[in-house]
C-alpha cells in the first residue's frame, strides 16, 4: 500500500510541473512522494500515452491520492492557438505555452498519400525552441531571434495532439517525426533527446526511432554526443552549401563550426553507430546550383554512407535568395547521380499558409532575440 507521507522537502507555493520531469525524475518524485514504484509508470502512462490534464482523471489512482497530488503538482500543457489547412492537406498549428510569456510556436503536420488518395506516410513537424539563435539567412525562424527553449513535455504535446487531429482528419495515426520545425533541436539538446525516449518508450507514443529524425545545422560537439550516447533515432545535418565560403554566408555558424570540423564530427558518428545519415540541401538559384556545387557536394555525401534531400526553397519575406529553376535543378542532381549520391527532391508543401520549410515564425511585434546573425543582414 502506497504510503501517506510527503516529501521531506516540498515548496507549497510552487507547484512541480510533472510533464517538466525526465522519466527518471518522475520516478524519484513519486518514491518521495511516499509512492510504490509501479505509481510512476501509471502516471507517466496517463501524462504521455493518454494525454490527461489533471489528477482526477487518473482513474486509476485513488481520489485521495489525486487531492494530494493536486496540492503539490501540475500538469501544464500547450495550448492551441490557431490553425490553418493548406490546399494540399498541410496543416500548421500555432500553440500558446503555459509561461508568463504566452510564448507560440509552429508545428506542422504533412500528409502524403497514395494515389487513390488514402493517406501513406503523416509526418509531424515540430518545434523545439522559441526561436533560434543560429540567424540562418533564409529562415523566418531565424530572423525571430532565440528566446528560450522548450521542455520536453512541450515537445511532446505537440505530438500528441497533433496525432489526435491526424486520427480525426486522415482516420489514421502518425507515422513520423521530425524535429525540423522552430530551432536548432541540437541547441535544446537535453528536451530533444528526453522527448524522443517518452515518444519511443511503450508507455508513451510507442513510436520506433526510425521513424524519428533530428536535424541540426551541424553543432559538432553535440553529434558526437549523439553518437556517443548510441541515441537510436536518424540524424539529419542542414548543409545548404557545399563550401565554406559560401556556406558562412547564408549559415554564421559555419564560422566557427566549418565543414572540416563538421567532417571530423561525422566521421565519429558513423564509426559509432555505423548507420547512414542524411544531408539536407536548399537549393537556390544561382547560388549554390552549378555543377560544380554538386560536386563538391558529392565528395561531402561520400564521407560516410548518406543520401542527399534536396529541398525546393519556400519563400521568406525580406530573403534575396530565389528557388533554383527546374532546368538547373535537374542538371544538379544528374551530378548528384552520375557521382553515385542517392538524391531525393523534396517539393514544397504548406506555401499558401507559410507552414514549408524555412517559413516558420511568429509574427506578433516582439523585439527581436538573441542571435548570431548581425543587424541588418
Amino acid at each position: 500500500m502506497d504510503s501517506m507521507n510527503r516529501p521531506a522537502e516540498t515548496d507549497t507555493n510552487q507547484k512541480t510541473d510533472l510533464k517538466s520531469l525526465t522519466r527518471e525524475e518522475l520516478n524519484r518524485f513519486c518514491e518521495e512522494f511516499g509512492l510504490q514504484s509501479y505509481r510512476a509508470d501509471q502516471i507517466y502512462q496517463w501524462l504521455y500515452q493518454k494525454g490527461v490534464s489533471g489528477f482526477d482523471s487518473m482513474t486509476n489512482l485513488s481520489k485521495e491520492l489525486c487531492t494530494r497530488l493536486d496540492e503539490v503538482a501540475e500538469v501544464k500543457r500547450i495550448k492551441l492557438y490557431n490553425r490553418q489547412k493548406s490546399s494540399d492537406g498541410t496543416i500548421k498549428f500555432l500553440f500558446e505555452l503555459d509561461d508568463k510569456n504566452r510564448d507560440k510556436i509552429e508545428s506542422v503536420l504533412i500528409p502524403d498519400f497514395y494515389p487513390d488518395g488514402t493517406p501513406n506516410r503523416l509526418t509531424v513537424c515540430v518545434s523545439s525552441q522559441v526561436g533560434c539563435i543560429f540567424g540562418c539567412s533564409f529562415c523566418a525562424t531565424g530572423k525571430m531571434g532565440f528566446f528560450r527553449n522548450l521542455t520536453h513535455g512541450e515537445i511532446v504535446d505537440q505530438v500528441e495532439f497533433i496525432n489526435r487531429v491526424s486520427e480525426e482528419e486522415f482516420g489514421k495515426k502518425i507515422t513520423n517525426i521530425v524535429y525540423m520545425g522552430m530551432g536548432e533541436p541540437l541547441h535544446n539538446y537535453k528536451a530533444v533527446v528526453e522527448s524522443a525516449a517518452i515518444l519511443t518508450d511503450e508507455l508513451g507514443l510507442d513510436l520506433s526511432p526510425k521513424r524519428i529524425t533530428v536535424s541540426t545545422v551541424g553543432l559538432t560537439k553535440q553529434i558526437m554526443q549523439l553518437a556517443n550516447e548510441r541515441q537510436p533515432f536518424n540524424l539529419a545535418i542542414s548543409l545548404h552549401a557545399a563550401d565554406d565560403e559560401k556556406r558562412s554566408r547564408i549559415m554564421p555558424i559555419n564560422e566557427s563550426l566549418n565543414l572540416e570540423k563538421l567532417e571530423e564530427a561525422v566521421l565519429h558518428y558513423y564509426s559509432r553507430m555505423m548507420q547512414p545519415l542524411t544531408y539536407e540541401y536548399l537549393i537556390f538559384d544561382n547560388f549554390n546550383d552549378s555543377s560544380e556545387d554538386a560536386r563538391k557536394l558529392a565528395d561531402i555525401a561520400q564521407w560516410v554512407p548518406s543520401k542527399v534531400n534536396i529541398i525546393m526553397y519556400n519563400k521568406v519575406e525580406g530573403v534575396e535568395l530565389e528557388r533554383a529553376r527546374e532546368k538547373r535543378l535537374d542538371r544538379f542532381i544528374q551530378v548528384l547521380v552520375d557521382r553515385g549520391v542517392t538524391a531525393t527532391v523534396r517539393r514544397s508543401r504548406g506555401d499558401d499558409i507559410d507552414a514549408g520549410c524555412g517559413q516558420l515564425a511568429i509574427r506578433d511585434g516582439k523585439d527581436r532575440g538573441k542571435s548570431l546573425r548581425k543587424e541588418g543582414v
